[in-house]
């Protein structure tokens, strides 16, 4: 019997290339796709796939809501796929069997469907097979990390694009609601993401939080200026002025080397 597979990707090209990829799988079949989680949500409920393949950044829903969103109704395998590998640890805790990192290639894709494969086959045998999905988890994220290194590059989606800004370049970063804007030079990039998860992700070293809506490279950090209340000005070699608020003072225990 074949596996009923939904796609989930506010991307058009993403989910063309899955269903190019699995076209010529003779167990699978894609029953739909969704471009957004609320869809996606609704889609679930009146399909009831077997296999998920879900992007992370979504509009209206992102992929951990969607799951949430539909409780119990959650498809018995779940495969994540966005560009992001911060959300790894996450995808695992609601068992994920697989978390593709974009961009994958044939083979990558190929060794997902044998672990789709093996999870539906241990859930026909005995009804969920919770110690074994566990077992292969804790593998699977052996194999994700990488020594807990920040990323190089974060990837930007820009007008049907996607363009990869090195840490290096970025000067600063301020909060902009659900996303964040990267301040590279004269040039600003749009980035969907919270200033929490972006914080985690780029871990300690070159960028410290000064405040609750700005990151700075501190290697572009030239001078601090004393305001009052605690807060400091901090000066970037460029000019630009940002705030120190008083309550990230390891923000500035940092930039002094205390």
């Amino acid at each position: 019997m074949k596996a009923r597979v939904l796609l989930v990707d506010d991307e058009t090209l993403a989910r063309e290339r899955l269903r190019q990829l699995l076209r010529d799988e003779v167990d699978f079949e894609v029953i739909g796709e969704c471009s957004d989680g609320r869809g996606a949500v609704e889609a679930i409920g009146r399909e009831k796939p077997d296999v998920l393949f879900l992007d992370v950044q979504m509009p209206e829903l992102n992929g951990f809501e969607v799951l949430e969103a539909v409780g119990d109704g959650v498809p018995r395998v779940v495969v994540f796929c966005t560009a992001y590998d911060q959300f790894a640890v996450k995808a695992f805790e609601v068992h994920a069997v697989d978390y593709l990192l974009k961009p994958f290639d044939r083979e990558r894709f190929r060794m997902t469907l044998e672990r789709v494969r093996q999870r539906c086959g241990v859930a026909e045998r005995d009804g969920g097979g919770e110690g074994a999905l566990a077992s292969q988890l804790r593998g699977l994220l052996a194999d994700m990390r990488v020594g807990g290194k920040p990323p190089e590059r974060l990837a930007v989606k820009s007008s049907g694009r996607i363009l990869l800004v090195k840490l290096e370049d970025i000067d600063w970063i301020e909060s902009a609601d659900n996303y964040v804007e990267l301040h590279v030079g004269k040039e600003t990039h749009l980035l969907r993401e919270t200033m929490s998860t972006l914080e985690d992700r780029l871990g300690g070293g070159r960028f410290v939080r000064i405040s609750r809506s700005t990151i700075v490279n501190v290697t572009r950090v030239k001078e601090l200026q004393a305001l009052f209340h605690g807060d400091y000005a901090v000066i970037l070699e460029d000019g630009h002025r940002l705030t120190l608020s008083r309550n990230y003072r390891e923000g500035l225990d940092y930039l002094i080397g205390r």
